[in-house]
């Protein structure tokens, strides 16, 4: 059994525990010295984390702890929290509360200023951008909505970020918006992960311009990254016709430092651009 020798003693409080994405072997020492020793473990599916506490000979009784029951959890945990007693809270893969059940807990930690302590280890987020070869500068989604109103409205407030775009969906969903994808992020690259660090992991190289139909195992979860706006910066120096006539009409009731502040923040254009064209057509007028 592993040794751990630095901070043996653990403090009382919240033990936020990740664990492996797939590969058992990819837990921590140190997550299952934590999970050991505590006098409970909130699992989102007990199912899944008790072929884990087996396989480890981990023998801390599970808490089933998923988004349907964590709210009915919350008046025992903070009872045991306040008795100083360790918890921890794990998912079913990855980091707890990072689109998984936890956020609820820890929120009521931070109230009760009851310790909370992250125990890090695998990320499909982090593991994705790891091997995507793309900006180490992104933003993280979470899963997408499920309307397709909904994607449409993130998607366009997105595509104006000038780093790589992460986010998670199933096999099945991603077919069905490969259009919408397409609409705001044809001038980028995409990497489509799925399984990652399991026996059968896919990963799927491309530029969005060319996703037609794509060929992948309809199992398991997806984790999708999107490119840097390769030509975002070029983009974003040029007004287009009609924000042009929109400037012109605004010039007759707003000031010139108004106008750039309003336009370049609504059409992400660089405001050294708008605030030049106010002045050219205020002159003219």
């Amino acid at each position: 059994m592993y040794n751990f020798k630095i901070n043996d003693i653990l403090k009382p409080g919240l033990y936020c525990v990740s664990t492996p994405i797939g590969n058992l072997g990819d837990i921590t020492l140190r997550a299952i010295y934590i999970l050991n020793k505590s006098d409970l473990i909130l699992s989102e599916d007990t199912r899944i984390s008790s072929k884990l506490l087996s396989k480890f000979n981990i023998k801390t009784k599970l808490l089933s702890n998923h988004k349907f029951s964590e709210k009915r959890n919350i008046d025992d945990a903070l009872n045991l929290l306040k008795q100083n007693k360790i918890i921890s809270i794990i998912s079913d893969a990855g980091t707890p509360a990072i689109s998984d059940p936890g956020g609820v807990l820890i929120n009521e930690c931070i109230k009760n200023k009851i310790n909370i302590f992250p125990v890090p280890g695998s990320s499909a987020v982090t593991a994705a951008i790891s091997v995507s070869g793309f900006s180490s500068n992104f933003f993280f989604c979470g899963f997408l909505p499920e309307k397709s109103l909904h994607i449409d409205k993130l998607f366009k407030k997105i595509s104006l970020l000038n780093c790589s775009i992460v986010f998670f969906i199933s096999p099945k969903k991603i077919k069905k918006i490969i259009i919408q994808i397409q609409e705001y992020f044809n001038d980028r690259d995409i990497l489509i992960t799925r399984e990652m660090s399991k026996l059968h992991e896919e990963y799927i190289r491309d530029k969005v311009k060319n996703l037609k139909n794509i060929d992948i195992t309809q199992k398991g979860e997806i984790t999708v990254v999107i490119s840097e706006g390769l030509n975002l910066h070029n983009r974003l120096q040029v007004i287009e016709e009609s924000v042009k006539k929109k400037i012109v009409k605004l010039l007759k009731n707003m000031s010139i430092k108004d106008i750039t502040s309003k336009i370049s923040k609504e059409n992400n254009i660089s405001k050294k651009v708008v605030y030049n064209f106010c002045l050219k057509k205020k002159n003219e007028i």
